[in-house]
C-alpha cells in the first residue's frame, strides 16, 4: 500500500511529497550485501567464478582529455591485463559523461548542437585510448540509449523504496562541479576583476546561491549504514588515507541530497520518469554507468558483484558516500574496492588553462611512445600525493630504466659477440649449484632469491594499485642482473676452455631467465615493450601467462623448455634513448580540464 510522506532535509525547505511505498530499510539493504559480500569475498578468486570488473570514472567531455585522465586510464588496464594474465575474464569500462548544464553551456558557446559536441569529444578521448593501447572492453556514453533506460529504472527503483521525494533546495551549487554545496563547504574569495564571490573549499570554482523545486534523496538516512559498510570493510577504499577522509567525512551529519534540476535550466540530461519538468542530477546519472556496462537492470549480478572502481581522489565523496548510498537504497551490493588517486601537477601547480601547463598527453605519447609514457605514468605516479610532471623526468627515468637498464641487459645477453649460436643456452648445474660453490659467488645467489621472490612482490602490488612499488621491485632486479653479468664479464671467457663455455653458458642462460621473468610481469605496464622482449628470447604467446613464470627450473633440479631453443628474430633495440636536444623546446600544449 502506498502512503504519503513527508521528510524534512537540513538543507531543504520541505513541501509536498510524492506518494510511495513504505520505505526499505537500509539497515536491511547493507545486511544483505555484507552476506554478500563474505560470500563473494571468498569465491572471487575461486575456479568456479574468475570474473573481474574494473572501471574508470567516465570523463567529462567539457572539453579535450588531460594527462590526469590517461592516468587513470592506464591504472585501469594496467589490472585489466594482470588479471587476464592470471586467468581471469576481465571487463574493464571506460567513457564519457555526457550531459549536465557545464556541457549544455559549452556546446552553446561553441555553436554545436549538445550531441555533436558530445561526439567530437568523446571520440578524442576514444583516439586516446586507442593510441595508448588501452585495452578497454566496453566504451558507455551516457547519452546511448541503453544507459538512458537504466537510468530511469534505477530511478524509479529508489521512488518505489520511498527513498525520493520532492522538496525545494535553497543552498549554493558549483556548475563547474556539478555539484551541490552546504554553507561550511564555500568561502569568500575574489575573482579575477576583484570582485567579491563564493567559491567551492574543495575546487575553489565559484558557486552560486539556488533555489528551486526538484526531487531530493534521502542520503541522510545512510550514515549510518555507511559507517557499518566502512568500519567492517577496512580495504574498501584504498588507499589508507583516502579510507580514513571518508570516515572523517561520515562523523558529520549527511544531509539529503537534490537528485535534479528544473527542466527550464537544465535540458541536456535524463527526464526524470513521470515529470517532464524536471532533469536527473548529473551524478546519479553519471555513477549508474557502471551498472548499465554490467548489464542493469536485467543481467548485471555477475559483474557487478565483481565491481572494482579506479578515481581521482577529487571524485571521492561522489564515489564513497553518494554511489554506495543509492546502492544500498536500490538493494544492490557495494562495490569490492574503490581506488583512489592523486593528481598530476607541473612545477608543483595544478594543471589549468589559464596557467597555460596544461599537458597534452597525446603529443607526449608520441614524443615518449605509448610505453614510454605508459611506465612514466605507473612508475612516477603515486596514489597518497600528488605528482609532478616534468619532460625532463620522464627523459631520466626511460633512459634509466628502459633504454639503459633493462634494454642494455637485452642487447648483451642475445648479442652474436657472446650468443653466436643465438640459442636459449645450457645451465650447468656445478657451475651454479643450488648451494654454495661451483663459479658463483654469494651475491649471485642473493640475486636469484630476490627474482625468484619478484613474482609475489609484484602481485602484491598490483592488488593493490601501489603500481610504482611493483616497478621499484622490477627496476632493482635488472639492477642486480646486470651486475650479475658485469661481475662475472663472460666476454673474457675463453670460449675454448671447455668448463669456461660452460659457466659462459649458465651465465646467459641466468641472464635470459631473469629477462623472461621481468618481460613477463612488465607485460600490464608496457605491452609492446614486452612482447618485443619475449619475442626476442623465443618466448611463445602462450608461454606468457602469469603462471608461466616459473623462474630458473634448472636451478631446482627440473628441467627447462626454454633450453637449446632458437632465439626470436632481433628487431632492434628494445627502447631507444632520449636525447634531450632532439625534443622541441616546447610548452605543454594548453587543453582545459575539468
Amino acid at each position: 500500500m502506498r502512503t504519503s510522506l513527508l521528510f524534512v532535509s537540513t538543507r531543504c525547505k520541505a513541501v509536498r511529497t510524492l506518494a510511495k511505498s513504505p520505505i526499505v530499510s537500509p539497515t536491511t539493504a547493507l545486511s544483505a550485501h555484507q552476506r554478500l559480500a563474505v560470500s563473494r569475498s571468498s569465491s572471487t578468486h575461486s575456479c568456479e567464478d574468475k570474473s573481474y570488473y574494473i572501471t574508470t570514472p567516465i570523463f567529462y567531455v567539457n572539453a579535450s582529455p588531460h594527462l590526469g585522465h590517461l592516468y587513470s586510464a592506464v591504472i585501469a588496464d594496467c589490472v585489466h591485463r594482470y588479471k587476464l594474465l592470471q586467468g581471469f575474464n576481465s571487463r574493464f569500462a571506460t567513457g564519457t559523461d555526457e550531459h549536465g548544464l557545464k556541457i549544455q553551456q559549452a556546446a552553446e558557446a561553441s555553436g554545436k548542437d549538445p550531441l555533436t559536441f558530445c561526439t567530437d569529444v568523446s571520440n578524442r578521448y576514444k583516439h586516446l585510448f586507442n593510441r595508448c593501447d588501452i585495452s578497454y572492453t566496453d566504451y558507455i556514453r551516457t547519452t546511448e540509449q541503453r544507459h538512458r533506460e537504466a537510468v530511469k529504472h534505477f530511478w524509479s527503483v529508489l521512488v518505489d523504496r520511498g527513498l525520493i521525494y520532492k522538496g525545494s533546495y535553497e543552498g549554493w551549487y558549483s556548475t563547474q562541479d556539478e555539484s551541490f554545496l552546504t554553507g561550511s563547504q564555500v568561502a569568500d574569495a575574489l575573482d579575477s576583476s576583484g570582485k567579491q564571490i563564493k567559491v567551492s573549499l574543495e575546487s575553489g570554482h565559484k558557486v552560486e546561491q539556488m533555489t528551486e523545486e526538484n526531487y531530493m534523496f534521502r542520503l541522510s538516512a545512510f550514515r549510518s549504514q555507511l559507517l557499518e559498510w566502512l568500519t567492517g570493510n577496512p580495504r574498501a577504499i584504498q588507499p589508507e588515507r583516502f579510507y580514513h577522509a571518508v570516515l572523517q567525512w561520515l562523523q558529520e551529519d549527511l544531509p539529503d541530497l537534490s537528485v535534479s534540476r528544473q527542466r527550464s535550466r537544465l535540458q541536456w540530461g535524463v527526464p526524470v520518469p513521470a515529470d517532464s519538468e524536471q532533469t536527473v542530477y548529473v551524478w546519479l546519472d553519471a555513477l549508474v554507468n557502471y551498472l548499465t556496462v554490467a548489464g542493469y537492470p536485467d543481467s548485471h549480478s555477475k559483474w557487478w558483484n565483481m565491481a572494482h572502481h579506479i578515481v581521482g581522489k577529487d571524485i571521492l565523496k561522489f564515489h564513497a558516500i553518494y554511489w554506495p548510498a543509492f546502492l544500498l537504497g536500490a538493494g544492490l551490493p557495494l562495490p569490492q574496492t574503490i581506488y583512489v588517486h592523486s593528481h598530476w601537477t607541473v612545477g608543483g601547480k595544478k594543471m589549468s588553462k589559464s596557467v597555460g601547463n596544461v599537458v597534452d598527453p597525446l603529443e607526449r605519447s608520441q614524443t615518449f611512445t605509448t610505453d614510454g609514457m605508459r611506465y612514466f605514468l605507473l612508475r612516477h605516479g603515486v596514489p597518497d600525493s600528488d605528482c609532478d610532471y616534468s619532460d625532463d623526468k620522464v627523459i631520466k627515468v626511460l633512459n634509466n630504466e628502459l633504454a639503459d637498464s633493462l634494454g642494455g641487459l637485452l642487447n648483451r645477453c642475445t648479442a652474436p659477440a657472446l650468443n653466436p649460436a643465438q640459442v636459449y643456452p645450457s645451465f650447468c648445474p656445478r657451475c651454479f649449484p643450488s648451494k654454495q660453490g661451483g663459479r658463483a659467488v654469494v651475491e649471485d645467489h642473493h640475486m636469484l632469491e630476490a627474482v625468484r621472490n619478484l613474482q609475489a612482490a609484484v602481485e602484491q602490488h598490483y592488488e593493490s594499485m601501489h603500481v610504482y612499488k611493483a616497478l621499484e621491485a622490477i627496476a632493482a632486479c635488472v639492477r642486480k642482473t646486470n651486475g650479475f653479468v658485469q661481475r662475472h664479464a663472460p666476454w673474457k671467457l675463453d670460449r675454448r676452455d671447455a668448463e669456461d663455455q660452460r659457466w659462459l653458458d649458465t651465465i646467459i642462460h641466468v641472464s635470459l631467465e631473469c629477462l623472461r621473468i621481468y618481460g613477463t610481469l612488465l607485460q600490464p605496464i608496457v605491452p609492446q615493450i614486452s612482447n618485443k622482449l619475449l619475442s626476442r628470447l623465443g618466448v611463445r604467446s602462450d608461454e606468457r601467462r602469469w603462471a608461466d613464470v616459473n623462474f630458473l627450473p634448472r636451478y631446482r633440479g627440473v628441467d627447462c623448455p626454454f633450453e637449446g631453443r632458437a632465439l626470436g628474430l632481433d628487431c632492434g633495440v628494445l627502447f631507444s634513448r632520449l636525447e634531450t636536444q632532439n625534443l622541441d623546446k616546447r610548452k605543454p600544449k594548453t587543453r582545459n580540464s575539468r
